[in-house]
């Protein structure tokens, strides 16, 4: 099975309820991404694995830039431990947006330095992200993890980051945050899909079965997601959104050299 990106588009709008009495947004100048390596620029010794990220401009107007700090084995722990926020947080000014997918490493409880606790830990880092943004004058949006391809014996697309996403969707209902829901959208993409289909969505190649990590087809239907997604919550205007029924060339997708 094969959807259109129209289908796509509207699996998205349709999975995020509108802000009751949400004002109109104000323009942003740069959107910053602080995540992971399903979000993060990928070079050239990694291609076809792309990250979502890299395909964000193409549904955003020009004039509104992508600042993409995610980065391949990070958690919301390991982030802030390495200083990568602190370079966020110097940079990002009034009305910036701070975009914050966490989750895939959070759950690695064997290791110390990234692991986090779905309830407690966890839910404290990304409070960092939040307050950080917000004391500068930036909006913060947080997003749970885009989910992994698996599926079970009768062909189910099945969840697989626990009480993660559900930690998100709490934070953000407490603190009064955008919710971007890529967890349940993609998931819900993904049942759509098929289990067949959904290996032309992630890294799968001759040499390598990447449930994780996305090829350009999925790396530009999830930015197309939180394209979306961010308009219908009304973190941006439609001013600041394009082409989200369109088609995207898989050919806009480059790999530089690191």
């Amino acid at each position: 099975m094969s959807l259109s990106r129209r289908q796509i588009t509207s699996v998205a709008l349709a999975a995020v309820p509108l802000t009751a009495g949400s004002a109109s947004p104000a323009s942003a100048r740069t959107l910053y991404i602080a995540g992971d390596s399903t979000a993060a620029q990928k070079y050239a010794d990694a291609a076809p694995e792309t990250g979502w990220g890299m395909a964000l401009p193409f549904f955003l107007r020009d004039g509104l830039a992508v600042a993409n700090h995610a980065v391949n084995g990070r958690s919301s722990k390991s982030f802030v431990d390495e200083g990568r926020l602190e370079v966020i947080l110097r940079a990002i000014r009034p009305g910036d947006l701070l975009l914050v997918q966490f989750g895939h490493n959070d759950e690695k409880s064997a290791d110390p330095v990234r692991y986090t606790e779905p309830w407690t830990t966890y839910q404290d880092y990304l409070r960092l992200y939040v307050d950080g943004a917000r004391a500068r004058g930036a909006r913060p949006v947080l997003a749970t993890s885009v989910e992994r391809r698996k599926f079970d014996v009768d062909g189910n697309a099945v969840p697989t980051h626990g009480d993660y996403p559900a930690s998100v969707r709490a934070l953000a209902a407490d603190e009064g945050v955008a919710l971007l829901d890529i967890q349940a959208l993609s998931l819900a993409l993904w049942q759509r899909l098929g289990a067949e289909a959904t290996k032309t969505y992630f890294n799968w190649t001759a040499t390598e079965q990447d449930n994780t990590h996305f090829n350009p087809p999925g790396a530009i239907a999830v930015a197309r997601m939180v394209a979306a997604g961010l308009l219908h919550r009304r973190v941006l205007a439609p001013r600041d959104v394009r082409r989200l029924g369109e088609e995207i060339p898989e050919s806009w997708i480059t790999w530089p050299t690191a």
